[in-house]
């Protein structure tokens, strides 16, 4: 992932446990507009979630930030 959509990624997780406790989960959309302007991103993340971490459709915002924080 690069440095741009991990930033972003974090921003959405920081903006949902903010808004609704450290509960809250989210799905790999939440990073994305809801028109489909950049397919190929969309995919790399669908992948990293799905294929690479075997994640639910829905999960804790605070355990996807800590993933993605810990990538290099």
């Amino acid at each position: 992932m690069n440095k741009e959509i991990k930033s972003k990624i974090i921003q959405v997780c920081n903006a949902k446990i903010a808004a609704k406790g450290e509960n809250v989960g989210l799905s790999f959309y939440a990073f994305f507009k809801n028109k489909n302007d950049n397919p190929e991103l969309l995919m790399k993340v669908a992948h990293w979630w799905i294929l690479e971490h075997r994640l639910d459709h829905f999960e804790k915002a605070v355990k996807i930030k800590t993933m993605v924080i810990s990538l290099k």
